[in-house]
């Protein structure tokens, strides 16, 4: 058993998401760095912008590194960080996997994406065909973050057992119920029913753009698929990326945010809505299910009923319970859960050569 070490002063995160991609595993990687800076600590991200890349198939926005056998295990050398955390199961974090294996130094993992259900939607595969490869991937690590107990419980269905809670949070100085709506809500129809986040086939939008609720439906974000939903639901109104107040006008604005992914970790884009006054409409599946609360929400397998419940909810209570979701606990338990390298891990990690 490993003995109690303090808190590290030195983190690197070594991550395939990074910017300019626009997604919840992005956001909460880079508040996270910036909270954990402001706090004293020195953090080091490696990421595809340090390398040439190429986009992933069928996703081009996604950028996967190309790296040189070693250079990851160069950098951590460089570093010589107190924690390694290797946040993604792409090129980067297999490469950081493999030196810190090779030279006997933990590192924890997380769990912030549902690849086998995303291959599954992407690929045509059954998801079952890629839990090898996750359990692969994350059984060596000394703890795996995850964000919901009904991922936690996944996992351990899969026999990963060393699991650490990390939650996410909400900028409460930019997601607020008095955010300014977009101009393009005052010619729309009530109520306005909107869907924020990448526009990819594993979001499922297409089940939100296909209910009959009245009103205007509202799609705000960019991906692959925002060309064919809009030649195939010209009613919708597709507003593209806005960030920051921009995004939480668009939440503020709308009587009723609609969740329709069946898989995601957690769904990062509901707590932004709740904090903004808005109430949500979601399928009953893991991340609504362990977020929501019935009196700020609405899930069923009829999206229809669920929005339609949603609009009844209180948006002060909305706001409030969003409210609690702080990105302070998040980074405080992200912290807790690292494993911090002792005296002789450290010198492994700085004295041999790179792989």
């Amino acid at each position: 058993m490993r003995h109690a070490s303090p808190a590290p002063q030195s983190v690197a995160i070594v991550t395939d998401a990074w910017h300019p991609q626009v997604n919840g595993v992005v956001r909460t990687l880079a508040v996270t760095s910036e909270v954990l800076r402001q706090w004293g600590h020195d953090v080091t991200v490696i990421s595809p912008q340090q390398y040439r890349s190429f986009p992933a198939p069928t996703y081009p926005e996604i950028r996967l590194a190309l790296t040189w056998p070693g250079a990851v295990g160069r950098q951590l050398r460089k570093i010589a960080p107190d924690a390694v955390h290797i946040a993604t199961e792409g090129p980067l974090g297999f490469a950081a996997r493999r030196y810190c294996l090779a030279r006997g130094v933990p590192f924890t993992t997380a769990y912030h994406t549902q690849f086998p259900e995303y291959f599954a939607r992407r690929i045509g595969l059954p998801a079952k065909a890629f839990w090898p490869y996750i359990r692969w991937f994350h059984r060596p690590a000394q703890r795996i973050m995850v964000a919901t107990e009904s991922i936690r419980d996944q996992l351990r269905q899969q026999g990963l057992t060393h699991l650490s809670h990390w939650g996410r949070g909400v900028d409460l100085a930019s997601f607020y119920p008095g955010a300014p709506p977009p101009p393009e809500y005052a010619r729309l129809d009530r109520p306005i029913q909107l869907y924020a986040g990448r526009v990819a086939v594993e979001k499922n939008i297409e089940a939100f753009l296909a209910s009959s609720h009245p009103g205007s439906k509202v799609v705000v974000g960019d991906g692959p698929c925002r060309r064919d939903l809009e030649t195939r639901f010209q009613d919708a109104v597709f507003l593209g990326k806005r960030t920051g107040t921009d995004l939480a006008g668009c939440y503020a604005g709308a009587d009723v945010f609609v969740f329709p992914s069946r898989t995601d970790t957690f769904g990062l884009v509901m707590i932004e809505a709740l904090a903004c006054g808005t109430p949500v409409a979601a399928f009953p599946v893991p991340g609504p299910a362990d977020i929501l609360d019935w009196s700020v929400g609405a899930m069923s397998e009829d999206l229809n009923g669920a929005i339609e419940i949603a609009l009844t909810r209180d948006r002060a209570a909305c706001a409030a319970f969003g409210a609690g979701f702080t990105w302070d606990a998040a980074t405080r338990q992200f912290l807790s859960a690292l494993v911090a390298l002792r005296h002789e891990e450290c010198r492994l990690l700085v004295s041999e050569p790179a792989m």
